[in-house]
């Protein structure tokens, strides 16, 4: 099993599962790029990760939004259509046989090949690289309750006029190089501070505290727009919980009376130490309630979903 916020139970399948790559199905050992790829080369490009959920994609109109956002935003033309990358990602899941549940899609586009190891996009001479990967991927039995343990690290992240960390693109340096720090800390993910000093998010998922029956998360000016992060927030107000988007420091942290982790592959994910302070040993009320009121939500969005 790998460690971290993305522990997940090994499935053999996953050696001969078919990968989309423009349009056509490969097995994974025949799925392969050209070395000019832009995504390959620079880093350049954006991506989603989606879960299958009773035979639909979850969030799929959120993760398509912030896909061609952030195209927009590094000028960068997808080159076709939603309802034809909509219908890829179900024709690359039924080729494979996925039809339920346990199923987890890394969805990337980049800006296509270049005819010159060289950053200027004029080089580019293809349309873009669409590759849709779909693994059977469940979550590790225990997610829902196994505490995980956070390091802070040194890693910040930037103001958005360096690289904005609101864009999910491929150049993902800065969060592997927060990873690792952590990972040799002996924790699950790392924690990482804006350029100001409070807390912003993790390595990979969304960070929360609860604090006196409210909920804290960071401002959102230096983190991803997390899709399951803005999911539970709504659920969460809708609830009738508190819920501050707001500035605060390792202080609060280590005084909290619960904290979690939000992202697409595990959800709502209990911590239990954060830099050697213990907050809890076993999952908290608010946690244990907003992981129920998720699966709701969950349910909720894939119900009545059509697909192409």
């Amino acid at each position: 099993m790998t460690q971290g916020t993305h522990l997940y139970v090994p499935d053999a399948r996953n050696e001969n599962v078919l990968i989309d790559i423009n349009g056509q199905h490969f097995p994974r050992p025949e799925a392969k790029i050209s070395v000019f790829d832009s995504g390959f080369m620079l880093g350049d490009g954006v991506w989603e990760g989606i879960r299958l959920h009773h035979g639909r994609l979850a969030f799929l109109d959120r993760h398509l939004d912030r896909l061609w956002r952030g195209a927009k935003a590094i000028h960068m033309d997808i080159g076709i259509t939603r309802e034809e990358l909509e219908r890829r990602l179900y024709a690359v899941l039924d080729a494979n046989g996925m039809s339920e549940d346990g199923v987890h899609i890394r969805l990337m586009v980049t800006r296509g090949i270049r005819s010159t190891p060289y950053q200027d996009p004029r080089v580019v001479v293809t349309p873009a690289t669409i590759v849709i990967i779909p693994e059977w991927k469940e979550p590790a039995p225990e997610t829902a309750t196994r505490m995980l343990r956070l390091a802070t690290v040194h890693v910040r992240r930037g103001y958005p006029d360096v690289q904005d960390p609101m864009l999910n693109s491929h150049s993902k340096l800065n969060c592997i190089t927060a990873c690792i720090q952590a990972a040799q800390a002996g924790a699950d993910e790392g924690l990482m501070l804006d350029p100001h000093g409070f807390v912003a998010t993790c390595n990979s998922t969304h960070f929360f505290i609860v604090k006196e029956g409210e909920v804290w998360t960071s401002s959102g000016d230096y983190c991803l727009d997390g899709i399951t992060r803005g999911v539970v927030i709504e659920i969460a107000r809708a609830a009738g919980i508190t819920v501050r988007e707001r500035n605060f420091s390792l202080t609060h942290v280590y005084g909290a009376d619960e904290a979690f982790t939000t992202g697409t592959f595990a959800g709502v994910a209990p911590i239990g130490e954060i830099d050697g302070r213990v907050l809890g040993k076993d999952r908290g009320p608010m946690v244990e309630r907003l992981q129920q009121l998720y699966l709701a939500r969950l349910a909720e969005d894939v119900k009545g979903r059509a697909r192409p």
